[in-house]
C-alpha cells in the first residue's frame, strides 16, 4: 500500500490511505522486538510522517469493516469513504487452521502489538521464575516455536541467543541451562521452501545455538500450559508462539466466494479483482496464475512490492493514454539469520552460508527500512549487539488492563 502511495506521488488523482494503525511496521523484524533485541519505534513509521510534501495524499485511522460495491463506499468504524478506484493491501494474519483452543491460548506474531506482547510475556516470565513453583517452573523454562519458516528459525536463533548472552547477566542467581527453546515443525527439514544447503545450515546454526528442533512434528493441541505433539511427547510450557500459517485478510463485500483463492482475491495480470470494476488486490491478498506460478505467487514482501510498482506505473499509463502493462514476478532469490554471523542467502544463480550471509541479510534489510534515522537506530544496535553480546533495554511495559497474569 505504501509503495503505490509513493508511485502516485502529486500525479493528478487524490490518493486516501486508510489503516487501523497511524503507522508502518517493517514486519521482517517483528522477531527481533519479540526477542527485546530492538525497540518498537526502531522499526516503525508515521504514516503521516512517511508522505510529507505529498500534495495529493490523505490518511484515514479507521478499520474497514466492508465495502460497498452499488455505491462506491469503503465502510470503516469512523465514516464512509467514497472511491472511484479501490485497492485492496490488506496483508495476511495467523492461520490457526480453525483451531480455537490454539487462537486463545498461542501467541501469533502479524503486527507490532503482538511482537510487544511476545516480549512482555517472556521477560515477565523470567521476572517470575525465582518466586514459581517447581511446576510452574517446568512451565515457564520451555519456549515452543511452532513452524520453521524464516519467521520461525530467526526467532528460536533470537531466543537461543538471548537465552547464551543476556539472561546470565541479567539474572546471575538463576540457571537458564534448563531453558529450552523448542521448534518445531510438521515438514521434514527447517526453511522447507530454500535450498538443500539453506536447510542444512540452518538446522546445524539452531542445533549450534542450543535450539532442540524437531522436524515431521506436528501440534496436536495446546492448552495454555501443555504442548501435545503428534508424537504423544507432551511438553509443559506457559509460551508458545505460532508461526505455522497465514491467510489473506480478505473484506467483506467485495466479491462472491468462488472469485477467492485461500483467502485472496483472484485477480488478472494487472491485479484487477475477478468480476469487478476498478478494484485491484495487491500482496498476500492476490491470488494471481501466471505461467511461471500456476498456483500462485508466494506470499512474500518482494512480490507485493512490485505489484504495487506495477499497478501505479499503470494508473498512470492510464492517464497519459499509455498501454498498460501486465505483471511478471522475478524472482530475487530468499534469505533468513539465525544468529550471529549465522545466516543462509539463496540466489537465483549464487547460494552462500554464514558470514558473509549474514553481512548481506543485515545490509540489505537496513536498506529496506523507511527513514535514515531509523536505519541509524537499527544500525547501532546491532553494532552495539555484535560487540558487547547485549541486546537493547529489556522494559516490561503493559496497559493497567492489560497485564500478563501468571497461570
Amino acid at each position: 500500500g505504501m509503495k503505490l502511495v509513493k508511485e502516485l506521488k502529486n500525479t493528478p488523482v487524490r490518493v486516501t490511505l486508510i489503516d487501523k494503525h497511524n503507522f508502518h511496521s517493517f514486519q521482517p523484524l517483528l522477531y527481533q522486538v519479540a526477542s527485546a533485541r530492538i525497540e518498537p519505534a526502531s522499526i516503525s513509521f508515521p504514516f503521516r510522517k512517511a508522505f510529507h510534501g505529498y500534495k495529493n495524499f490523505d490518511f484515514r485511522m479507521s478499520e474497514v469493516e466492508k465495502i460497498d460495491t452499488e455505491n462506491k463506499q469503503v465502510i470503516t468504524s469512523s465514516e464512509n469513504v467514497k472511491y472511484d478506484h479501490l485497492v485492496i493491501a490488506t496483508g495476511c494474519t495467523t492461520n490457526f487452521f480453525g483451531n480455537d483452543a490454539l487462537k486463545k491460548y498461542a501467541l501469533p506474531m502479524k503486527e507490532m502489538s503482538e511482537a510487544i506482547d511476545i516480549r512482555n510475556r517472556v521477560l515477565l516470565d523470567f521476572e517470575n521464575y525465582a518466586t514459581a513453583n517447581a511446576e510452574e517452573k517446568e512451565r515457564l523454562m520451555n519456549i515452543v516455536v511452532v513452524g520453521a519458516g524464516a519467521t520461525g528459525v530467526e526467532l528460536s536463533g533470537a531466543f537461543a541467543e538471548l537465552k547464551n548472552d543476556v539472561l546470565p547477566k541479567d539474572y546471575p542467581k538463576v540457571d537458564f541451562s534448563g531453558l529450552d527453546i523448542i521448534l518445531l515443525e510438521g515438514g521434514p527439514h527447517t526453511l522447507g521452501n530454500m535450498s538443500e544447503e539453506s536447510r542444512k545450515h540452518s538446522r546445524k546454526y539452531l542445533e549450534e545455538l542450543g535450539v532442540r528442533v524437531k522436524t515431521g512434528v506436528t501440534l496436536q493441541s495446546y492448552d495454555g500450559n501443555n504442548a501435545v505433539l503428534s508424537t504423544g511427547e507432551v511438553i509443559p510450557c506457559k509460551n508458545l508462539i505460532w508461526s505455522a500459517g497465514v491467510f489473506g485478510n480478505v473484506i467483506d463485500g467485495v466479491v462472491a466466494k468462488e472469485n477467492i483463492v485461500r483467502n485472496r482475491y483472484i485477480v488478472n495480470r494487472y491485479n484487477q479483482i475477478k468480476d469487478t470494476v476498478n478494484m485491484y488486490a495487491l500482496g498476500d491478498v492476490a491470488y494471481m496464475e501466471t505461467p511461471r506460478y500456476p498456483k500462485g505467487h508466494p506470499q512474500v514482501a518482494n512480490v507485493a512490492i512490485n505489484q504495487a510498482k506495477n499497478l501505479g506505473k499503470n494508473f498512470k499509463n492510464s492517464l497519459n493514454g499509455k498501454s498498460l502493462k501486465a505483471y511478471e514476478y522475478k524472482d530475487l532469490g530468499m534469505m533468513a539469520t539465525i544468529g550471529k554471523n549465522k545466516a543462509v542467502v539463496d540466489l537465483k544463480h549464487l547460494k552462500f552460508q554464514g558470514f558473509p550471509a549474514w553481512v548481506v541479510w543485515m545490509f540489505l534489510h537496513l536498506m529496506l527500512i523507511l527513514s535514515v534515522r531509523n536505519k541509524l537506530i537499527v544500525f547501532i544496535n546491532w553494532a552495539w549487539a555484535y560487540v558487547t553480546k547485549d541486546t537493547s533495554l529489556r522494559l516490561i511495559i503493559n496497559s493497567k488492563n492489560n497485564t500478563p497474569q501468571k497461570t
